[in-house]
């Protein structure tokens, strides 16, 4: 199994599609990445010898923010719009889509599971009428 940037390469999956395992790798990195190396995309990650794992490494160590890195970068990103105060920092804060998106019907991944207000109801008196 090839281990690239801290993320275990599943074995079967060809290397084009393992890489974007990586945090950081999509599709078009993963392909620039390959030519640049010059691996086969259609070579499965257990097929690839060690001099191929080792170019493909220093690659992505040299040319990508990834994992880790990346994601701490992102969390800083946000912090800064938190503290600054600005609208897309008070979006972040409230759990809120953060892009202008509509919020009366939709977000639900954003603002979670719906929170109903329940009627409730008055306690029943057990006793005489009159």
């Amino acid at each position: 199994m090839a281990r690239i940037a801290g993320v275990d390469l599943p074995r079967d999956k060809r290397i084009e599609v393992g890489l974007t395992y990586i945090y950081g790798i999509g599709p078009s990195s993963s392909q620039k990445i390959l030519n640049v190396t010059k691996v086969d995309p259609d070579r499965r990650v257990k097929d690839l010898t060690e001099e191929e794992v080792t170019k493909l490494r220093t690659e992505i160590e040299s040319s990508y923010k990834v994992e880790g890195a990346l994601r701490a970068e992102v969390s800083r990103h946000i912090r800064r719009l938190l503290d600054i105060g600005c609208y897309r920092g008070m979006r972040h804060r409230r759990g809120l889509p953060v892009r202008g998106q509509r919020t009366r019907t939709n977000a639900r991944t954003r603002k979670g599971p719906k929170k109903t207000s329940g009627m409730v109801k008055k306690k029943v008196r057990l006793g005489k009428k009159g």
